[in-house]
């Protein structure tokens, strides 16, 4: 059990906070733009 709480305790969160929220942003570009696109281009 002591190996599981120091593995989890050792992973750098706020890393992987942040990265998740940069990939997010980078796909929500697209996806807006596929989104006008399947629209007409009205919003």
């Amino acid at each position: 059990m002591d190996f599981i709480v120091n593995t989890f305790g050792s992973v750098n969160w706020q890393v992987i906070f942040q990265l998740t929220f940069v990939a997010l942003i980078m796909i929500a570009g697209p996806v807006v733009i596929f989104l006008l696109a399947l629209r007409g281009g009205d919003l």
